[in-house]
């Protein structure tokens, strides 16, 4: 008898404990459930989960905030679609260990799709914001059949990677909220694209639908080419990880007494980095992107450089001219730049290139990357094809390492004063001069050289 009141004790404990509005653990699992009115809270009182209604909306979701902010922050939606209508939401765990969101007793509006079923499922919320679905007897506490970290909403948080597993094809990325009033996924959204199988290399776009809105620039080992240089700093530290396994980006707290988060904003079409100030008890922006007109993807069209202290802004690369003059007097650079001369592939040695420094990279879907490649190796397998008109490190890092080629037009460039990397493009001969670089093959820049100085003499006669 001792027994059984001591379970029933228990019983009436926990009962009490989800029908209050007062939380006071991290975790439940498959006897339990959460209500609406009721909460979880992270260990250390970070974060906290539990129904809650955006702006002036009535529709209940089940959501991720900061606990300790004044400003209700929620960071990630279950049932971003697939709103409540009422009070009766209840978020438990079903037969098959998957957690789900149901809808009076009985529909469920929202679930987790572990393909591995847990012999004793729990739930839990992190103190990185991160929700977790994990079998209670494993061993290995970090090991998760699912997470919410990997079907992120609006809000990429620090330990959140934004990118692309490439054993499991998962893509994580963000997407911005409809409105204030509806956290369902609007038009703009932030995400890597990558293409394995031709090798290309990884780009970070936001999207307004399907078009692309703005390009970080790829990797190049210490910033994304096409962003703000990143100052050091005591708040947060960026990293990006690309591997035959993963490749994504990601960033971390160096003081955790800072909150910072980065969000998409369907309003204003920004990914904004925010911190929040204690003082003001408000969100700052810290940055804002895109910043600038030279920022908007492909502003200047093929071959041409923005320059946005430059008036017009566009302007096209060195040997190259406006497709359309006429377009290109009145400010409208869609059709881009096109070369003065073509170049010229039937005689290998009468192509060369120009170096070009501080520019934003350009787009890399028609691109190649190998990163165990030189420099020169990179140059000679660029003039071997045809079809190739630029090169660069992948990696700027010591001396550099790696290479990247391009093929076709060179799209969504701009220029910068502080960066460090080269891009060499293809040029035919009679467009070159004293900035010809050769690399660093003496023979074979001997013999451009020689070709060189035939061309130059035949100008001469002419």
């Amino acid at each position: 008898m001792v027994i059984i009141a001591l379970i029933l004790t228990i019983a009436v404990s926990f009962l009490f404990l989800f029908q209050t509005g007062y939380s006071v653990v991290d975790n439940f699992d498959q006897f339990q459930s959460i209500g609406d009115g009721k909460t979880l809270i992270s260990k250390e009182g970070s974060f906290e989960l539990g129904f809650f209604s955006p702006g002036n909306s009535k529709n209940r979701y089940v959501g991720i905030w900061y606990k300790n902010i004044p400003v209700q922050t929620v960071v990630w939606v279950a049932n971003r679609c697939s709103p409540i209508n009422d009070s009766s939401g209840l978020l438990t765990i079903n037969n098959t260990g998957n957690l789900v969101l149901l809808y009076q007793n009985r529909s469920v509006v929202w679930s987790t799709n572990s393909s591995k079923q847990a012999k004793k499922p729990i739930v839990q919320l992190l103190d990185s914001g991160n929700l977790v679905l994990r079998d209670e007897e494993d061993g290995n506490m970090e090991t998760y059949l699912w997470q919410s970290f990997h079907h992120p909403s609006d809000t990429m948080l620090p330990g959140m990677k934004l990118g692309w597993d490439l054993r499991t094809g998962l893509k994580q990325r963000v997407s911005a909220w409809k409105s204030w009033d509806d956290p369902c996924p609007g038009d703009f959204t932030a995400g890597v694209e990558y293409d394995r199988f031709r090798h290309t290399f990884p780009d970070v776009y936001l999207l307004k639908g399907s078009s692309k809105f703005f390009r970080t620039g790829p990797w190049n080992g210490l910033y994304f080419s096409g962003t703000a240089k990143p100052k050091p700093n005591a708040l947060f530290s960026y990293d990006y990880v690309y591997n035959d396994d993963e490749v994504y980006f990601i960033y971390n707290l160096n003081n955790k007494s800072v909150i910072t988060i980065l969000v998409m904003n369907q309003t204003t079409s920004h990914r904004d980095r925010v911190v929040w100030n204690d003082e003001d008890q408000a969100w700052k922006i810290y940055i804002s992107t895109p910043k600038d007109n030279c920022d908007k993807y492909d502003v200047c069209g093929a071959n041409a450089n923005c320059i946005i202290n430059d008036n017009p802004i566009c302007q096209c690369l060195k040997g190259f001219k406006p497709k359309s003059p006429e377009k290109w007097d009145l400010m409208d650079w869609s059709d881009g730049c096109v070369r003065n001369s073509p170049l010229n592939c039937s005689e290998k040695r009468s192509d060369g290139f120009i170096k070009f420094s501080g520019l934003k990279l350009p787009d890399t879907i028609h691109s190649w990357v190998n990163k165990s490649l030189d420099l020169k190796e990179c140059r000679a397998k660029c003039l071997s094809d045809c079809s190739c008109t630029a090169y660069s490190n992948s990696d700027i890092r010591g001396k550099g390492s790696g290479c990247i080629v391009w093929y076709g037009d060179l799209i969504d460039m701009r220029q910068y004063s502080d960066r460090e990397q080269d891009l060499f493009i293809r040029m035919s001969h009679s467009e070159i001069d004293e900035s010809f670089y050769c690399g660093s093959c003496r023979w074979r820049c001997f013999g451009d050289a020689i070709t060189w100085l035939f061309h130059l003499q035949e100008r001469l006669k002419r």
